[in-house]
Formats: C-alpha cells, sequence, structure tokens
C-alpha cells in the first residue's frame, strides 16, 4: 500500500510540476491524485470507521485554509471593483527610471504583505503598463515585481498561501514571523532591486500616451477610498483577532466579509441594480479563483494521506540522515520550490515534521516560511505572481532566467544567509 501512495502522489505531483506542457490544469491532477490516494488507503487497510475519521480531519483542517483564502480572494476583488487600488497606484510619478523602480518595488513589498502576492503582481504589472512605453524597461520591472512580491509575501502570515498554511497550522505566531523573517525578506528583495537600479541608473522614464480607461470609473472618490481602506483593514485585523479571541482566522476573515458586504449593500441600495451590479459581493464571489482553491483542496488531502500513513515521517528521518542538517534540507526546499509548486512542499513539511519535535516558531517553521515564499522567485514558473507575470506581459521563460533568475537567486541566498546570521545572534 505505501509504494503504491507514494507512486501516485510521485506522478500527479510530476502532473502539477508539468501543467504547461501537458497542458493538463493542476487541479484536475491534484483531485485525481487524492481521490485515488485515499481509496487505495481505505481499501488496504481495512478499517473503514477509521479512515473516516481521518478523513474528517484532514477536511477540517483543509476547509479551515479554504474558507480563509476564499474570504480573503472576495475581500480583494471588491476593493478591485470599485477602482480602490487606485489610492495608491495614482500617487506613483517621478521622472527617473531607477527611483521608479525603488518606489515599486517597496509598494509592492509592504502591498504583498497585505493582500496577497499574487494580486499585488497583478495590480503593480497594472501599474507599470500604463507608466512605461518601452517594453524592456516592463520586463525588467515586471521581473522585480515578481521577486518584491514573493519577499513582502513571506514575512506576513497573510501574504502568501503557503505563510498562511503555516499560521492557520499553528507552525507560526504573527509577530514571531515578522519578527524573525521581515530583515531577511527585505534583504531577498533589496539586493536584485539595487543591481538592476545600477544598470537602470540615470534613464529618464518614457511614458505611454494613452488615454485613461474610462469602462469602470462607476465609484465616487469616497466610494473608492472606502473600500480600499475598509478592506485593507479588515485583512489586517485578522491575525489581531486570532490573538484577542483565539479562534481560528478563517472565522475572522469571513467576519470582516460580511462587515464588507453590509457596508457595500448599503453605500450603494440607492443604485439601479444594473448600475451597481459589478460592485456587490455577489459579483466578487464570481470573479475569485476557484480553480486554485480546488486545487488546495485536491493537493492538501493528497499529501494527508500520506501523513496518516507516517510516510512523511519516513521521509524526515531519511532526510535526517543523509543530509543532516536542517537549514540546508529547508534551503533545498526553497530551491525546489522554483521548479514545483510550493503550496505541496510546504503541506508535505507540515507533515514531515511535527508540533511537538519542533513547536510553533521553531527555526524550522520560520526558515521554512522564508525559503518557500522567496525561493519560487528564481524561477518565472516558481510562484503564482511569477505565472501572473509571464502571462500579462509575456515573459518568456528563458528571457527571465538570463535576466532575473541569478538577481532572484543572490538576493534569496542574501536573505537566507541574514536570517541564519540573525537567528544565532538572537538565540
Amino acid at each position: 500500500m505505501l509504494i503504491a501512495l507514494a507512486v501516485i502522489f510521485l506522478i500527479a505531483y510530476a502532473a502539477i510540476a508539468l501543467e504547461h506542457p501537458i497542458k493538463i490544469n493542476k487541479s484536475a491532477s491534484a483531485l485525481v491524485g487524492a481521490g485515488l490516494m485515499w481509496t487505495v488507503y481505505a481499501a488496504s487497510f481495512g478499517d473503514a470507521p477509521k479512515v473516516g475519521l481521518q478523513l474528517g480531519e484532514s477536511v477540517m483542517t483543509t476547509a479551515q485554509i479554504v474558507f480563509f483564502l476564499m474570504g480573503a480572494m472576495t475581500i480583494v476583488e471588491v476593493v478591485d471593483a470599485h477602482n480602490g487600488f487606485e489610492v495608491i497606484t495614482r500617487r506613483i510619478r517621478t521622472a527617473k527610471l531607477s527611483s521608479l523602480l525603488w518606489t515599486v518595488g517597496f509598494v509592492t513589498f509592504f502591498l504583498s504583505a497585505i493582500l496577497d502576492n499574487l494580486t499585488t503582481t497583478i495590480v503593480m504589472i497594472s501599474l507599470i503598463r500604463k507608466l512605461l512605453a518601452r517594453q524592456e524597461d516592463r520586463l525588467f520591472f515586471a521581473g522585480i515585481i515578481v521577486i518584491a512580491a514573493n519577499s513582502g509575501g513571506a514575512w506576513s502570515p497573510i501574504g502568501d498561501v503557503t505563510t498562511t498554511m503555516l499560521w492557520i497550522g499553528g507552525q507560526i505566531t504573527t509577530l514571531a514571523i515578522i519578527k524573525g523573517v521581515f530583515l531577511p525578506s527585505l534583504a531577498s528583495m533589496i539586493v536584485p532591486l539595487g543591481l538592476t537600479a545600477y544598470v537602470l541608473r540615470g534613464r529618464e522614464v518614457e511614458t505611454r500616451a494613452e488615454a485613461e480607461d474610462h469602462r469602470h470609473q462607476r465609484t465616487t472618490e469616497f466610494e473608492r477610498n472606502l473600500m480600499f481602506f475598509l478592506g485593507l483593514g479588515i485583512l489586517v485585523a485578522v491575525p489581531a483577532f486570532k490573538a484577542a479571541t483565539q479562534l481560528p482566522p478563517f472565522l475572522g476573515i469571513l467576519f470582516g466579509l460580511g462587515i464588507l458586504w453590509l457596508v457595500g449593500d448599503l453605500v450603494h441600495r440607492h443604485k439601479d441594480d444594473a448600475f451597481k451590479q459589478h460592485l456587490t459581493l455577489t459579483h466578487a464571489l464570481s470573479k475569485i479563483d476557484m480553480s486554485s482553491i480546488v486545487f488546495f483542496v485536491g493537493i492538501l488531502l493528497a499529501v494527508a494521506t500520506l501523513e496518516h500513513t507516517h510516510i512523511l515521517t519516513a521521509l524526515a528521518q531519511a532526510l535526517d540522515r543523509v543530509i543532516g542538517r536542517l537549514d540546508v534540507i529547508v534551503l533545498i526546499i526553497g530551491i525546489v520550490s522554483a521548479i514545483v509548486d510550493n503550496v505541496p512542499l510546504v503541506a508535505a513539511s507540515m507533515g514531515m515534521y511535527s508540533l511537538t519535535d519542533y513547536p510553533p516558531d521553531h527555526f524550522l517553521w520560520e526558515f521554512l516560511a522564508y525559503c518557500a515564499g522567496t525561493g519560487g522567485s528564481i524561477l518565472i514558473i516558481g510562484s503564482a505572481a511569477g505565472v501572473a507575470a509571464m502571462g500579462l506581459e509575456k515573459i518568456h521563460f528563458f528571457w527571465y532566467v538570463r535576466k532575473i533568475s541569478g538577481l532572484a537567486l543572490v538576493g534569496y541566498l542574501a536573505g537566507a544567509g541574514l536570517y541564519l546570521v540573525q537567528y544565532q545572534m538572537t538565540h
């Protein structure tokens, strides 16, 4: 049975990693893998009630992550529908290309920590498409945006899916992850950003002469500001809600979503239905990326079978015997996340190492949050932010490898080195 489960998981994992060449959506691969693995496990184990109980526990854990992601995605969609992100993007203006790069990098870094790296990448690339005329400049900016978005998501419990998984799972706490990973994440962005800004030094911004898009300008200044600050306030308040009530984060995000829904209905209650339709929560729910949600369900349930059958525990013990150093193992996981999706990597790591042996805020969990979050920047296919940038700016894989991958790797190693030094000094 154990061999069959491992083989099924590896095949599903390979299909996920090769999603684009084989043209099979990774969500389908994850769901088929999870279904087959639980079927084999139930048929071979012979104790249906116990397997059902384990499946129920896994579904409960998975549901908390899924509900949280759905709530956060919907809030972001509502803010975007109200053109709320213009509150930030319209204020970004400078004549020097290097100065603009620094501004875009830092805005992306901090915005990603509040929203998420995927949404932030889409917002910021949409901005530079309006600001920059030369495609070569836009490509460099897009590469830095990917690095900055992934770096910004790594130090915040709500900034990256993998960090959110660790936070909801109890492996990290809010203040500890910010304190431990903020400076390394900042270093992983500043190093490549500084090198790119040096290359672009002295050049003027060549702006695009295009008319402003008024197709969706159906909101007032008050409505834009209200929904932007309310939406971001809800997202930022979720960690405080968890700390104050000790309730799961998904309840805080759903509570906040209800408040946003209520405020939106009150603000637009006197408008015609046809006029306000695209501003409603119902419309926002229809726009969230359900394919990604389904992928998380499939991969987390698949990994759960490996955890219940103790395959992951055996793998962790084998890695300890072969490599022997926890910091090297996590560094390798981060680099591998540039090739394959970091969600199953982190999910597997959570199953490999128990909270009993590695309590909350242990070195393992903090360093894993950094490495899995920032390592995906090394290749453009290594993160959701990179894939989004690839589609929006038509970035070629090998162009990114030649121009950006080296910068991202240097930043990744610089941040990792800083984290290890910082950990030795503080412990």
